[in-house]
């Protein structure tokens, strides 16, 4: 699996790159600033790029700039964006064009050696990723749609929208996934949205709605 890497810092530019590659992905580029980064992206095409926000030279966000307008120019293209910090608002744009493959995740994710590789391949196969604690501002922010979800209604969502499967949140709340399947319906019907058995789209549903 092809990878571009965007990260400033060398040391940890070299680290993500030797963590990549010792899970087979293959780094065709790493690039240290935002000007380089979208000729890298339309050069190589990805399979996933791995992006941080805020590179050279301005270090605001140049990084997820030429994401999202390499994403205008090949519709789809996988990109994980990392941030020191959550910034709802980066969310909101990497989601705002709904058209796949998407996620946000934190750097200090990046210690969790399973866990960003499971984030890697999920976004490459065109899932999402969301970072819980974006994800958890991000519902914070919305509390006026989900004033009619019940305790455990908030917490299927949640799980949700980080890009969990069925199955995946009915091991994480230890219940049956006949009974996740239950609370998703309830959830979609609660938010007026269709339901839909296609995690992806039903995540950019759900984040869309509240106004991501």
């Amino acid at each position: 699996m092809r990878v571009v890497l965007a990260e400033d810092l060398a040391l940890l530019r070299d680290g993500l790159t030797r963590l990549l590659e010792a899970f087979d992905f293959e780094v065709v580029a790493a690039v240290d600033n935002g000007p380089s980064l979208l000729p890298a992206l339309l050069e190589h095409r990805p399979d996933v790029a791995v992006v941080d926000v805020r590179l050279p030279p301005t270090f605001t966000d140049e990084g997820l700039q030429a994401a999202i307008e390499a994403r205008q120019k090949v519709p789809g293209m996988p990109v994980l964006v990392l941030s020191q910090h959550v910034e709802p608002l980066y969310a909101r744009e990497l989601l705002t064009d709904r058209a796949g493959g998407v996620g946000y995740l934190l750097k200090d994710r990046v210690a969790n050696v399973a866990q960003f590789i499971d984030a890697v391949r999920r976004v490459a196969a065109g899932g999402t990723a969301m970072d819980p604690e974006v994800v958890g501002q991000l519902l914070a922010r919305n509390r006026s749609p989900l004033a009619g979800l019940t305790v455990r209604e908030r917490e299927v969502l949640g799980l949700m929208a980080e890009g969990r499967s069925n199955g995946a949140i009915a091991a994480k709340l230890f219940v049956g996934e006949k009974a996740v399947s239950k609370h998703i319906s309830s959830i979609f019907t609660k938010l007026a949205l269709p339901p839909s058995d296609d995690d992806h789209r039903r995540v950019l549903a759900v984040l869309a709605y509240l106004d991501v």
